[in-house]
């Protein structure tokens, strides 16, 4: 269970509107990836959705069964007004590390970072329940450190070693294609479950 304090702190930065993670836009890596998915019916889960730009890309995509999760109440309220009830949508607020559910793809974006480090472990053993047979968790990790956090950086080398006994590296590059203020920081991870 993530501390309550941490629920606080998530949402004290919606309410004040101090969202400097915030890119405004779906992240261009992710929309690519997104064009390249054939089947509108697969399960989507994003954990720490915040203003899910990519829920919205997803749905004008014609995406059919998507799921957003973050545990910051005054954001919930705002994505709960913003997409007014649209069936193809489940929005949730809620711990992800309670979240009980089966997804075909899981999209990672700035939710790892987020996380305090010693949840790195917990992080992982969650997606890999979370995920169908041969289920992927797809999107971006950041390639580089912080001073403090959150965001809390880290390196390919530390992904491998918490990854490799339950995923496939079936990608893990720097990306090509990431927003100015982030690139050659970003990688692009595709991970399929063991």
């Amino acid at each position: 269970m993530m501390e309550n304090n941490n629920q606080t702190f998530w949402d004290n930065q919606y309410q004040a509107n101090t969202l400097g993670w915030d890119l405004g836009a779906i992240s261009p890596p992710i929309k690519s990836y997104i064009d390249t998915l054939e089947d509108r019916n697969l399960r989507i889960l994003i954990p720490g959705c915040g203003n899910s730009y990519e829920a919205a890309y997803l749905l004008g995509q014609g995406f059919t069964n998507v799921t957003v999760i973050d545990i910051a109440p005054t954001l919930v309220k705002n994505l709960k007004s913003k997409f007014k009830n649209n069936p193809n949508l489940n929005i949730l607020l809620g711990d992800f590390f309670e979240h009980q559910g089966e997804y075909d793809l899981i999209i990672e974006q700035t939710f790892f970072c987020a996380l305090q480090p010693f949840m790195r472990k917990d992080y992982v053993s969650k997606m890999h329940q979370l995920l169908s047979k041969d289920g992927k968790l797809a999107g971006l990790l950041f390639n580089r450190t912080f001073d403090g956090g959150p965001p809390f950086g880290g390196s390919q080398e530390e992904y491998e070693n918490l990854f490799k006994n339950t995923f496939h590296f079936l990608k893990m590059e720097v990306c090509q294609n990431s927003v100015a203020p982030r690139a050659g920081f970003e990688l692009w991870i595709e991970f399929q479950k063991k």
